[in-house]
């Protein structure tokens, strides 16, 4: 090959490097043959779209001739969207943590024609790139069984490691103990979060947080979540102009972000903050997840009901551009009054706290969130908020994805239930939808939906996400479809992706003979564990089915993992909130209504109203039978008749909201010492 073959690609990363000297191929057969067919190693680049790191090494290495000379003489040049085929990422980080290298992005590995991995980094400057490209180019000459075998004997320690069957042990609720005492250690009494900078967000452990003091009563966990919650509220990491957050902090006080913005953070910290305010009634938490929630709606938001996956952070070559602002232009945007209120709240100084004598804002310890509608804010907002649409913006990756699109689903429909906002329904609807017109076909996901081609076979992420984004859209209008379609993607989960001998899924199905490995995973990462939502989804379609199947499923998933988790609890906070679930008296509630919609929509308020993580709830007006949760259950004319069910179990019929809300208050209370 004599061209760079990315042109036709749909990725939007793929198709920033379409004009590079360097000849890159897609990941694909026609790689892989010219590989064999030339004899050459292959250079496996991995990144995305709105990677600020990927940019540099474009720059500096992938738009330079006489780099593009180098590996178009000596290698195989592969280009790979992390986004699109996180089942191809997944593998070449764990090589690269096998050859004891820090992981990240861009992700740069040498791999054998056969896709063994023998060597690899992240980003390398281009001087330093060079060098490795000569040596890795003269070893492949000079000791090529050597590389062969070196890239075999780590493609056998990864199978090893990730096919093992782990050893199990017997859970009970001092993992939460465990995990409280593993929290207390890293939080940072000072700013929030946990752990040194850079610092990220942590949403599960927050969400985690808040149901360990729900249970023990511990103050400590309220206020770690609380605290943290707060600051992130307060700093530069959140968009006090735009909403949304940013991908993480730089710096221990959340104040200078790397500004890209991804769908899946946003989705997860919409869905927690709107618990903390369940469960806390603080305004802040509120306003936060509406405006994170809005942002998503005006700027990441298919015409069709999509949802974008990510914006840059750098816009005109610079990161942050966009959303700073010097001394100079806050002068010449505001009046006199917005803007020595606006410098009192936001902290802004001529100096500047970022590059070249820029201000990022974040909001003064000295003031509360209620400070926003103070009519010199408000009024300062909106006209910055003008004056940065008109700047230029930071590129859009308008791919859309079913697994994060799953996440916000979810958030939106959290939002609804919460906030009572119908336009967070809807979008949660319209994207639902979306997915299953455009992704779904002979009942099975693709991953990749842009410019009206689905594709990529889709990973147990889509799946879970996307059931767990079902569920809860159905328990806002109890429009039976979305939960049926739950129902049927979550049999294609678990014949697709369940491994037998283990008891947990698979992160692929198997299918592709390009994946050397198939891998299952307990802990979180950037998302949510799959195989730890999956196992939260299969406790709720089993208390809205009582197809008990689905419990034997996730006791199985707590049991693969149990011994891991028991050791490193924090890295399993997903996991911790489905045992949360497991371990609870989770509450199976059925509603009959022949009453008017007011009287329902009053009703329902008050329950949702209350931080209730381990329940389900179906609504009918007698005489049905899905779901299952609802058949033999009567309603009375003109009356709201509630059901509490536990363990299939039901209590006898009540008929007031307030005597419901007394039994969900209810839980299995444990201590901390």
């Amino acid at each position: 090959m004599s061209a760079n073959l990315l042109k036709n690609e749909k990725s939007p990363y793929l198709l920033q490097h379409q004009n590079n000297p360097v000849h890159w191929y897609a990941w694909g057969d026609a790689a892989f043959q010219a590989a064999q067919a030339q004899n050459r190693p292959i250079f496996l680049s991995i990144g995305y779209s709105t990677c600020h790191w990927c940019h540099v090494m474009a720059h500096e290495s992938f738009e330079d001739q006489e780099v593009a000379d180098v590996l178009n003489r000596d290698f195989i040049s592969i280009k790979v969207d992390r986004e699109e085929r996180p089942d191809v990422d997944e593998i070449y980080m764990s090589a690269v943590h096998a050859m004891r290298q820090r992981g990240g992005w861009p992700l740069s590995m040498f791999l054998t024609p056969d896709l063994k991995p023998f060597y690899g980094g992240t980003y390398w400057p281009r001087p330093v790139f060079l060098g490795i490209l000569d040596q890795v180019a003269k070893v492949w000459r000079e000791q090529r069984g050597e590389i062969e075998k070196s890239g075999e004997s780590i493609v056998e320690y990864l199978r090893a490691q990730k096919s093992a069957i782990l050893e199990t042990r017997s859970l009970d609720v001092s993992v939460f103990q465990k995990f409280f005492l593993q929290t207390q250690q890293s939080f940072d009494a000072v700013w929030g979060g946990f752990g040194p900078a850079p610092k990220f967000p942590h949403a599960m452990q927050i969400s985690l947080l808040l149901r360990v003091h729900r249970r023990s009563g511990e103050p400590r966990a309220l206020e770690m979540a609380r605290f943290t919650l707060e600051k992130m509220a307060r700093g530069g990491i959140y968009d006090h102009v735009g909403g949304g957050f940013a991908r993480y902090s730089t710096d221990e006080k959340w104040l200078v972000p790397h500004f890209e913005k991804m769908l899946y953070d946003n989705a997860q910290l919409a869905a927690t903050y709107l618990e903390a305010f369940r469960a806390t009634k603080e305004e802040m938490f509120r306003r936060v997840a509406a405006e994170t929630l809005d942002y998503v709606l005006r700027a990441m938001t298919h015409p069709e009901g999509g949802f974008y996956s990510a914006e840059d952070a750098d816009s005109e070559g610079e990161e942050g551009k966009f959303y700073v602002w010097t001394f100079e232009e806050l002068s010449e945007a505001l009046t006199q009054p917005e803007l020595e209120h606006w410098i009192r709240v936001y902290q802004i100084s001529p100096a500047g706290n970022f590059e070249h004598g820029a201000n990022i804002f974040s909001l003064s310890d000295e003031f509360s969130w209620q400070e926003k509608d103070h009519p010199l804010i408000r009024s300062a907002r909106e006209k910055l908020f003008q004056l940065r649409e008109a700047r230029i913006h930071p590129h859009k990756d308008d791919k859309i994805l079913s697994a994060w699109n799953g996440l916000m689903i979810r958030a939106m429909a959290l939002g609804y239930q919460v906030l009572g906002e119908e336009k967070y329904l809807e979008a949660a609807h319209r994207a639902a939808q979306f997915i299953r017109k455009n992704l779904f076909s002979d009942s099975h996901l693709q991953a990749r939906y842009r410019e009206g081609e689905g594709r990529f076979a889709a990973r147990l992420e889509d799946y879970a996400y996307l059931i767990q984004g079902l569920i809860d859209l159905y328990q806002c209008d109890f429009n039976p479809e979305p939960l049926r379609w739950a129902l049927e993607l979550q049999e294609v989960q678990y014949r697709l992706f369940w491994d037998k001998d283990a008891s947990a899924f698979f992160f692929t199905d198997g299918k592709d003979p390009s994946l050397l490995l198939r891998s299952k995973e307990g802990m979180d990462g950037a998302l949510p564990n799959a195989n730890a939502v999956s196992a939260w989804n299969l406790l709720r379609l089993q208390g809205l089915t009582y197809d008990l199947r689905y419990g034997e499923w996730a006791q199985g998933i707590f049991s693969c993992f149990s011994a891991v988790m028991s050791e490193y609890p924090t890295a399993f906070s997903t996991l911790l909130i489905a045992y949360d679930y497991f371990s609870d008296l989770s509450a199976e509630i059925a509603v009959l209504c022949a009453a008017e919609k007011s009287d329902l929509e009053a009703s329902l308020q008050k329950i949702r109203a209350e931080f209730f993580p381990n329940q389900v709830l179906a609504l009918g007006k007698g005489g049905q039978d899905f779901p299952l949760l609802l058949s033999g259950k009567t309603a009375l004319e003109n009356k709201i008749i509630y059901y509490l069910c536990r363990d299939q179990s039901c209590e006898a019929p009540l008929q007031e909201a307030q005597k419901l809300l007394e039994k969900l208050r209810e839980f299995r209370e444990y201590r901390l010492d």
